[in-house]
């Protein structure tokens, strides 16, 4: 996601295990940060309009939960020097000022909203290659949440910002700089503002779902990309707050039933979703299980529209993904492997967008949770 569409790169064909793994998930911990039973998540384009318009904060509705301020970006893509700025008047006639934009953060917390900086996006890349970028990017991050007083950080890196090196095979115990860089920053923020700081990842289906047949360039010299979410999520599963991986602007991706499943339906979000929940063997080695993550971390991104990205489905289908993985209805050809009333909700990219459509995303999620 970000200021155009990103085409994820299609899922290299081979096969992967021969059959699913059986769930595996972590015990349901408390909630770090409070969030409603269900949770609607959406992205502000903050910093430009996109095409959608620009959207004022104070003008967000309360159907939003959790709003992720688009975007923080790198000064350079290895600096990490992460900088944060509202969108210029040139191109957003109706912005906010600083302040207005602050008291606005402050209302929307009063209500019980959380309000949190996304760094990355398609055009911000981050590589935190050496120990001082790691460092800086505590730092302006830091900077960025004390100024604006936000709830948190999301993290949505994209295109180049995540690789695994040649080696780095083992996504329990990673050796690739900028993976171990950015896990012991957001750990050092994590513990910097403590149990309440929210902490949230957007990944593409190339960087997670398609570890269950790929993992970094493996053994047939693939995209060293492919899985290297993995690690990431792995590390810090008992501080994340929600995993929202973006089912949209996705090459074909392979399911537990070893099938490619392809955008444009509910039977695509209802895979990769299934396979967040019950846990996969990393590049289809079954002495390798990434664990499935409490379905209280895990909301389900889809775009607002047509417009906002590839993959878009229409209410009715969002639903269809919502009964099939919360209630064991309307699930199709795919067959999940268990059924999760605790499922945290939906995310979109995005607010603007929605609201350029007719706000149709948001209100039928308040519709179905209604």
């Amino acid at each position: 996601m970000g200021t155009g569409l990103l085409a994820a790169p299609a899922a290299a064909a081979g096969t992967a295990a021969t059959s699913p793994p059986p769930a595996v998930s972590s015990a349901d911990p408390a909630h770090g940060a409070a969030l409603p039973e269900h949770a609607l998540v959406g992205y502000l384009h903050a910093g430009f309009a996109n095409g959608s318009g620009y959207t004022r904060l104070a003008d967000v509705p309360d159907s939003w939960d959790v709003i992720d301020l688009a975007f923080g970006e790198p000064t350079t893509a290895t600096s990490g020097d992460i900088r944060f700025s509202l969108c210029p008047r040139t191109e957003c006639p109706n912005v906010e000022t600083k302040e207005e934009f602050k008291a606005a953060i402050k209302a929307k917390q009063a209500e019980g909203k959380k309000v949190l900086i996304s760094i990355g996006g398609q055009n911000g890349q981050v590589r935190l290659t050496t120990p001082q970028a790691r460092d800086a990017f505590v730092s302006s991050v830091s900077a960025i949440i004390d100024e604006y007083g936000l709830d948190g950080l999301d993290i949505d890196f994209e295109g180049h910002s995540l690789s695994l090196d040649a080696g780095d095979t083992d996504f329990e115990n990673p050796t690739t700089p900028v993976i171990v860089n950015l896990i012991s920053a957001v750990k050092t923020l994590k513990a910097k503002y403590g149990a309440d700081f929210a902490l949230t990842m957007a990944p593409e289906t190339f960087f997670v779902q398609l570890g269950y047949q790929r993992y970094g360039s493996g053994q047939w010299g693939g995209d060293p990309r492919a899985g290297a979410y993995l690690p990431v999520i792995h590390a810090l599963r008992d501080d994340l707050t929600l995993l929202h991986v973006q089912n949209y602007n996705s090459g074909p991706i392979m399911g537990l039933d070893n099938t490619y499943h392809q955008m444009g339906s509910a039977d695509f979000p209802i895979a990769m979703t299934d396979m967040l929940l019950s846990g996969f063997p990393v590049q289809g080695d079954t002495d390798k299980v990434f664990p499935g993550l409490p379905p209280s971390k895990v909301a389900i991104g889809l775009p607002a529209s047509t417009q906002a990205g590839n993959g878009h489905i229409p209410p009715g289908e969002v639903d269809k993904v919502l009964n099939c993985l919360t209630k064991g209805s309307d699930c199709g050809s795919y067959q999940p492997h268990g059924t999760w009333p605790a499922l945290r909700g939906l995310m979109t990219w995005s607010i603007n967008w929605d609201r350029f459509h007719g706000w149709e995303f948001s209100r039928n999620f308040d519709q179905y949770y209604g």
